[in-house]
């Protein structure tokens, strides 16, 4: 028999003038299979958008140090909690060298403050090799961080002053992780809340001036839908952002969504955003890691030919010409958890205003603005370097590529050591143990809302020899 694919091709055709046109077509591929019964495949192909240019290695500097945040810890409280850092895993120099690496120290209201940066969340080890780009597949927000904030505040106020410029350049970073801390937890270790910061984030600012307001305009409950933090070698090749492919056309603005936890108003907004066309640069300059364990090359040659075959119409090649098609899978084609799609797909208040907010405010009306849509479904995503970016799905719900390869195999509970070395060579992810019952913050629930490991069974077709095969291929992208 013959599966059906249903493909929706956005074409955007560029002219001399700056005016685009939209032209949908629908293509009807078939392709010989031995399934009893017609597939319809339905992907929707993103469309590219122009992007701003930069300098790669202003870019580099100015994510690894520069002041795109406006406000945090002072600098000496900052050090009699956390210590001194002398790892130095950037390179940095001067107060930034004795700082963890997802952290950074500028000046705010003529104060040395320290707040958080882009690592925190994009950054990570494997196989003790720190990775720039690499999403961070240990990262705890399974803890109220608004817990931490009258040990900080007292801090504060003991060193310096309840009215010094230290706590008045403290004073944002604590109104905003006091609003998200409650309200942006998941279940488990490693997987990443972000889209829930930023709703939280933007229910307290002005949508044109940005400015902070302690009164939310939208509620804003404390349900998390969990996501995995992709790798940022991949935007390259993206035409849309994050999983769900909301974030479209000027990626630059996007990046600016890290400062809205400090930032004072638009104006900052404005003067960041001057900035990252040269981050974006540097972004586009990040590849993979090379796979550091032994390869077949000959099992691998076998299995290049089997994943054009099964898996390059939605993943892309990977040869000397390589292709990338920027796939959008619907829901009841790719059968993955859906709660993350079905969050900006539902009717809501918050989504009437979280797509208001960013599409005809600031972020949306600038010369060079982002686009959120949801259509629904998950974008195939590029393959580049998929060995070191376990776990595996867009909430992470699956510990190893052979698992996502073989959906009978999956875990439904399971735990791992989050140990950057304990590394499965064989299955290609994370060893793991396969638990009865939720243990601790360790294990991963896929029966939770959210957490579901169910979906993409396309590499169930594979033979026993085929799927060692195409592991194999996958170790040398």
């Amino acid at each position: 028999m013959k599966k059906i694919f249903t493909i929706t091709l956005l074409a955007i055709l560029a002219s001399c003038s700056t005016s685009t046109e939209d032209i949908e077509k629908e293509i009807i591929i078939e392709i010989p299979e031995e399934s009893e019964e017609n597939e319809v495949w339905e992907i929707v192909s993103i469309p590219a958008s122009s992007q701003r240019n930069g300098d790669i290695e202003t870019g580099r500097e100015y994510l690894f140090s520069g002041d795109y945040m406006s406000s945090g810890i002072p600098y000496n409280v900052y050090l009699a909690i956390y210590g001194q850092n002398t790892e130095n895993l950037l390179n940095r120099t001067g107060d930034n060298a004795i700082i963890a690496y997802d952290y950074t120290v500028l000046t705010s209201n003529n104060a040395k403050v320290v707040a958080p940066n882009c690592l925190n969340c994009h950054s990570a080890k494997i196989n003790n090799e720190y990775v720039v780009g690499l999403g961070n597949h240990s990262g705890n927000f399974t803890v109220n961080r608004a817990l931490l904030e009258p040990l900080l505040t007292s801090g504060v106020n003991q060193a310096y002053g309840s009215d010094s410029p230290e706590a008045k350049a403290y004073e944002q970073f604590r109104k905003s992780i006091i609003a998200i801390g409650p309200k942006t937890q998941t279940e488990t270790i490693g997987v990443n809340s972000a889209n829930k910061i930023a709703e939280v984030l933007i229910s307290h600012r002005d949508k044109n001036s940005l400015e902070w307001n302690d009164t939310p305009y939208v509620n804003v409950d404390s349900e998390v839908i969990p996501s995995d933090v992709p790798a940022w070698w991949l935007l390259k090749k993206k035409n849309a952002m994050f999983y769900t492919a909301l974030g479209r056309q000027d990626f630059c603005k996007s990046f600016i969504g890290a400062a809205l936890l400090t930032l004072d108003n638009v104006d900052k907004a404005i003067e960041v955003d001057e900035k990252m066309p040269d981050v974006l640069a540097y972004l586009n300059s990040i590849e993979p890691p090379k796979y550091p364990f032994n390869i077949d090359n000959t099992l691998a040659n076998t299995g290049e030919p089997i994943f054009n075959n099964k898996c390059s119409s939605c993943h892309g090649t990977y040869d000397d010409n390589p292709t990338y098609p920027n796939s959008l899978v619907a829901l009841n084609t790719i059968q993955t958890d859906p709660e993350l799609s079905n969050h900006y797909t539902q009717n809501s208040e918050l989504n009437t205003y979280f797509f208001d907010w960013f599409n005809t405010g600031y972020m949306g009306t600038d010369d060079n603005n982002i686009k959120l849509e949801a259509e629904g479904g998950y974008i195939a995503p590029p393959l580049d370097g998929v060995w070191a970016t376990a776990p595996y799905f867009h909430n992470g719900s699956v510990p190893t590529i052979d698992d996502v390869l073989n959906s009978s195999n999956r875990p439904e509970l399971w735990s791992r050591t989050f140990i950057d070395t304990d590394y499965d060579q064989i299955k290609l992810g994370w060893n793991y143990t396969t638990e009865n019952t939720k243990q601790n913050i360790k294990t991963y629930d896929t029966t939770l809302k959210g957490y579901g490991n169910g979906g993409h069974t396309f590499g169930d077709e594979l033979t026993e020899t085929e799927r060692l095969a195409v592991l194999e291929y996958l170790k040398t992208l």
